[in-house]
C-alpha cells in the first residue's frame, strides 16, 4: 500500500518576520536565523527516514530558499518542484512593507487586528484568509493532492496563510478554528492521508 504522505513547512524565518513588517507578496529572503530553521526541517525530516517524489511552492524567495536547504539535507536537490502563486503568502496589500506597530497607529489597533484575524475582511488593496483559500484550496484539490492519493510522497513548503487553507481542509476546521491556528516557522507537519484523502495520522515536528 503507498503511504499517501503530505508534509507541509512553513518557511523559515524571513528577514521582515524580523523587522516586523507585513510581507505578503514582497519577497524578502530568510534570516541566519531562517536558514538555521529550514535546515534542521530537514534534518528532522530526515531523521524520520522520509524522501519525497515532488515537492511543491509558492513563487517567493522565502519559500524557495527554504525548500532547497530541506531537499539538500535530504540529498534530493534535484527533486521535481512546482513552483505557482497560489501557494503565495496573502497579500496584504497597502499594508504591505509596514511595521505593524505603524499600522496600528495610522489605523488603530482594533482594525489591525481586524484585518489580520478576521476570516473575511481585506485589508486595503490585499486579500482576507477567506480570498487566501479561494486560489489555494483549489491548487490543492487539483494539482496536489491527486498526486499524494497515488502515493506520490509530497512537500510543500509555503507560507502561514497559504498553509492554513491545506490545514484547514485536511483537519476539517472552521474558519474560527483555522483563525486560532499559529504555524510556526520552519516546522514540518507529517500527514499521512486514508483514501478518501481524510488524515490518518498526524505529527508535529516542532522542539
Amino acid at each position: 500500500m503507498s503511504e499517501r504522505l503530505l508534509v507541509l513547512v512553513r518557511h523559515g524565518q524571513s528577514e521582515w518576520n524580523l523587522k516586523n513588517l507585513f510581507t505578503g507578496w514582497k519577497d524578502p529572503d530568510l534570516t541566519e536565523l531562517g536558514v538555521k530553521e529550514a535546515t534542521e526541517a530537514g534534518r528532522k525530516l530526515k531523521a524520520q527516514g522520509l524522501v519525497f517524489d515532488v515537492a511543491y511552492t509558492s513563487v517567493l524567495t522565502r519559500a524557495q530558499h527554504t525548500l532547497d536547504l530541506i531537499l539538500g539535507e535530504l540529498d534530493q536537490k534535484g527533486l521535481p518542484t512546482s513552483k505557482d502563486l497560489a501557494l503565495n503568502e496573502r497579500d496584504y496589500g497597502d499594508l504591505s512593507g509596514l511595521n505593524k506597530d505603524d499600522a496600528r497607529k495610522k489605523w488603530g489597533e482594533d482594525q489591525v487586528l481586524i484585518w489580520r484575524r478576521s476570516y473575511d475582511v481585506p485589508p486595503p488593496g490585499g486579500e482576507s484568509l477567506k480570498d487566501t483559500l479561494a486560489r489555494a484550496l483549489p491548487y490543492y484539490v487539483q494539482e496536489i493532492l491527486p498526486g499524494v492519493l497515488n502515493g506520490k510522497r509530497t512537500l510543500v513548503a509555503a507560507h502561514g496563510n497559504s498553509l492554513r487553507a491545506l490545514i484547514m481542509v485536511l483537519e476539517k476546521l472552521s474558519p474560527e478554528g483555522i483563525l486560532k491556528r499559529e504555524l510556526a516557522t520552519g516546522v514540518p507537519i507529517i500527514y499521512r492521508l486514508n483514501a478518501d484523502s481524510t488524515v490518518a495520522s498526524k505529527l508535529d515536528l516542532a522542539g
